[in-house]
């Protein structure tokens, strides 16, 4: 993506299913959970660079010993730091008791992070604080072990307000407005309710308050808790827990909006919000790694029962095909296969947009992340060529000359990287004038490969969100390469509308296509329409949330695509770009073949999956109107 775009967060999930002495056994180190946590929350580094945070939860701790441990670090570096911080810990204990180390037993009484369940968090931040209180995990701590809960997870719920409000009524008083507080709070509140209950049933039985504590852990109702938590949340979530005893869950939303993947043996249950992450990390096939199900929670009891219970019923999956398009690696075996779809399903609209000209055009991609759809329209291309050189040599009734014959033959597209970002740049300067002269050098180009004024470039991308990066840097430095055209494909379809699930794109001014479509409607004297929008937006304030429909719609309902990817492209052109341009973009229908089982598509086509979405939507528009530059939800 040029136009980088906050977004996600990243879970890792460890239960140890055999006691730490197997672990050093089988595999020479008491630190095999620690040790494979890094390992996929360093796997999972796109999906967080503000923070990081691990904690761990050690089983059966004699009273007065501590058994949750967590740490968490800011920045970029975040998650070598954690894990420095915890090596270290590990080398002074080697060194200071060389003899005790070598017991696993010791270790777990008297070494912090050596717990039996393991969980890791990396954090992209979506609400402008960036602080270490924000990084997950959040602990709600109490003296009774069964009432302690540890959470993490990638998540944001659009109603907010509406569960704070619950929890006004239940009488807490939450320090914060942000869906990790209701979410802690919630779940919390529920636990101890169960704990409550469960006391008061083995206290009428008999039982003394210690014996009480583990019939407590034994008997929590894990799917009980979450589902009398979740029964309000409106939003794309997937959340890790462990509760103080040992009892974990991972819950994910009931439209499967955020992902969640799992693999179990006998040794070891394993929760990542990728899938290759586990496969690489502990070297298993693609087909024993299963995602979990929208509406359901997979639940590890303390004793090691692991069972995937359904908390809410399951809405129409509509999982976020931006996770294929750009977030998610591209190691995943369906990824790459999709990315490759997408770039290939564009070739039409390519060949359109350079008059079928193969002999001179040059085939490039912008952003690596975009290289995958690349792929796949070198594969379009290359067919294309295939097909022709096959008609015009089969498909004709006259004697071909030799010099037509070689011209047919001697088709080939060309593939070219003619731009590569310098990773040592830094745009430091503040004066506007000279900085805008250092972006447009974030980017190398490659010269000598477009013909001056004869071939036409065309450059992929994965997605366009606000354009800048395209009018202040590439464009420019592409025209310096003297093509005489620039088509830049994007191969996402236009991105119309606000995310309100994970991804940091919630003000509606910061999409180029919106205003590409407010720009049209003034062009054309349609300018009441935005009047009218926001009057029927300010009208469903006061409406229940069911009942609210995405109005937006009607800002771009008077224009075909390719008119607002017109428009686009006269608002991206710099103003002294000499080529000609055009931009293209995928289409809806095309993003469902080649991503058929991820159809989120609400940033897109305005649809959104729950309908706390319209809401958002409907106030981001608002905002716009009333030049408000804040978000239209509270997140983390």
């Amino acid at each position: 993506m040029s136009d980088a775009i906050k977004h996600e967060c990243g879970i890792a999930l460890i239960r140890l299913l055999k006691p730490l002495s197997y672990y050093q056994e089988k595999y020479g180190t008491p630190y095999y959970g620690i040790n494979k946590l890094y390992l996929l929350m360093e796997k999972q580094h796109n999906r967080g660079q503000d923070g990081a945070g691990i904690a761990t939860i050690k089983f059966d701790v004699k009273p007065g010993h501590r058994y949750i441990s967590r740490y968490r670090a800011m920045g970029s570096t975040a998650v070598a730091d954690i894990f420095e911080y915890v090596q270290k810990k590990f080398a002074a204990v080697n060194k200071a008791y060389p003899e005790e180390s070598k017991d696993t037993q010791w270790l777990k009484d008297n070494v912090s992070f050596t717990g039996e369940v393991l969980l890791g968090h990396l954090r992209y931040g979506t609400h402008g604080k960036n602080s270490i209180e924000s990084c997950h995990p959040f602990l709600r701590q109490n003296n009774w072990m069964t009432r302690n809960l540890v959470v993490a997870g990638n998540f944001n719920m659009t109603n907010v307000d509406e569960l704070l409000q619950q929890l006004y009524d239940l009488g807490q008083h939450p320090k914060e407005q942000a869906d990790t507080i209701t979410v802690l709070e919630k779940i919390g509140h529920f636990l101890d309710d169960e704990n409550q209950e469960l006391f008061d049933q083995f206290k009428e039985e008999g039982y003394s308050n210690i014996e009480i504590s583990a019939q407590i852990g034994k008997n929590l109702d894990v799917a009980k808790i979450l589902t009398r938590s979740a029964k309000t949340w409106d939003g794309g979530y997937t959340i890790a827990g462990i509760f103080g005893h040992g009892d974990a869950f991972v819950m994910r939303d009931p439209a499967g909006i955020r992902p969640a993947f799992y693999y179990q043996d006998d040794e070891i249950l394993v929760v990542a919000s990728e899938r290759p992450v586990i496969q690489t990390a502990f070297n298993v096939p693609l087909n024993t790694v299963k995602e979990i199900k929208p509406g359901y929670a997979l639940i590890a009891k303390k004793d090691g029962t692991v069972t995937e219970e359904m908390f809410r019923q399951p809405a129409e999956q509509k999982s976020c095909s931006f996770e294929r398009i750009y977030f998610s690696r591209g190691s995943d075996a369906d990824i790459y296969k999709e990315r490759k779809a997408l770039g290939q399903l564009l070739c039409p609209q390519i060949l359109q947009a350079i008059n079928k000209n193969i002999n001179n055009t040059v085939f490039s991609f912008i952003p690596n992340t975009a290289e995958v759809s690349y792929y796949g329209v070198m594969e379009g291309i290359n067919q294309y060529v295939r097909d022709f050189q096959k008609n015009a040599l089969l498909n004709r009734n006259d004697k071909i000359s030799d010099g037509e014959l070689e011209g047919i033959l001697n088709l080939h597209p060309r593939f070219e990287k003619l731009n590569v970002k310098d990773a040592k740049l830094r745009t430091f300067i503040t004066q506007d004038a000279d900085r805008q002269d250092m972006v447009q050098h974030v980017y190398d180009t490659t010269y000598g490969i477009v013909k001056d004024h004869e071939d036409t470039i065309v450059a992929i991308d994965d997605s366009i969100v606000r354009g800048t990066t395209l009018k202040q840097s590439i464009l420019t430095i592409l025209d310096r390469l003297n093509p005489k055209k620039i088509v830049i494909v994007s191969s996402a379809p236009q991105i119309r509308y606000p995310d309100c699930y994970g991804i940091d794109m919630s003000r509606m001014g910061e999409f180029v296509a919106f205003e590409a479509a407010i720009s049209l409607l003034k062009q054309k004297g349609m300018s009441h329409i935005i009047e009218e929008v926001y009057q029927k937006c300010l009208a469903s304030i006061t409406k229940p949330k069911d009942e609210v429909e995405n109005y937006v719609k009607a800002i771009y309902e008077p224009f075909t695509d390719e008119e607002i990817s017109k428009e686009i492209a006269a608002i991206v052109r710099p103003h002294d770009l000499k080529a000609g341009l055009e931009v293209i973009f995928q289409t809806l229908d095309n993003l469902h073949v080649a991503c058929p089982n991820h159809k989120g598509d609400w940033y897109f086509s305005g649809d959104y999956p729950t309908p706390g979405g319209n809401k958002v939507v409907n106030k981001a528009f608002m905002n716009w109107m009333e030049g408000k530059n804040v978000r239209a939800y509270f997140s983390s």
